[in-house]
């Protein structure tokens, strides 16, 4: 059972319309910028060991994996078949509205890492993900909860729109501490902008990382 931390004040967003609506078109598109690209795949490489089965959930066309590391499986999560489907780094996919349905449709003990990048702060059941997380991942499994300054405002649930980014990574961590992963661990980094905008100091998107573990115990 799920510890729950969050209010449901918190909870709310802005945009009550279903998920499903506001992602039904997909989006080739990137997100977040290059810089902040560059770091979390360089991230990805030093926390997740070759050999890996990997869970991405909020996946969409692309997942940010060092391409020179082998995994065993890649299994992808997200809101939309077509950015899923042009994903190459996934070995499988899933469409599912964690907001509706927070359950992961794997066994026990079936991944070593589960990631999340710039899908947390749109999930207004986060207790029961990272419940969920736990469930899936293998012990001394990881989980990796990623994200910069950037969000679609009305899509994400007040406890993200009304704090900073400290903040963020304090309740991230907080709510997967509360629902068993241990060794909880925050990262906040800048980034070099790329081109001439980064050769005149000019920063990029800033990273913003949540790591944990699941315990042998767990």
């Amino acid at each position: 059972m799920a510890v729950q931390i969050l209010t449901e004040d918190q909870r709310y967003k802005l945009d009550r319309e279903p998920d499903r609506i506001f992602y039904s078109e997909p989006r080739f598109v990137q997100h977040l910028d290059e810089s902040f690209r560059t770091r979390l795949t360089g991230f990805y490489k030093e926390h997740i060991p070759s050999g890996a089965v990997v869970l991405d959930l909020g996946s969409s066309w692309v997942s940010h994996l060092p391409e020179e590391i082998h995994y065993e499986r890649v299994i992808g999560h997200g809101m939309n078949e077509a950015e899923l489907a042009a994903n190459t780094r996934l070995d499988s996919h899933y469409v599912q509205d964690m907001n509706l349905d927070p359950t992961i449709p794997l066994k026990d003990a079936s991944v070593d890492a589960c990631l999340a990048v710039a899908a947390w702060q749109y999930w207004t059941q986060p207790e029961n993900v990272a419940s969920e997380m736990l469930r899936v991942t293998r012990p001394n499994g990881t989980a990796i909860v990623a994200f910069s300054n950037r969000m679609f405002f009305t899509k994400a649930p007040q406890v993200w729109t009304d704090n900073d980014d400290t903040q963020h990574l304090d309740y991230v961590g907080t709510v997967l501490q509360a629902n068993g992963w241990s060794d909880v661990r925050v990262f906040a980094e800048e980034t070099k902008a790329s081109g001439l905008m980064g050769l005149v100091g000019g920063k990029g998107d800033p990273f913003f990382a949540v790591v944990a573990r699941k315990s042998i115990d767990s």
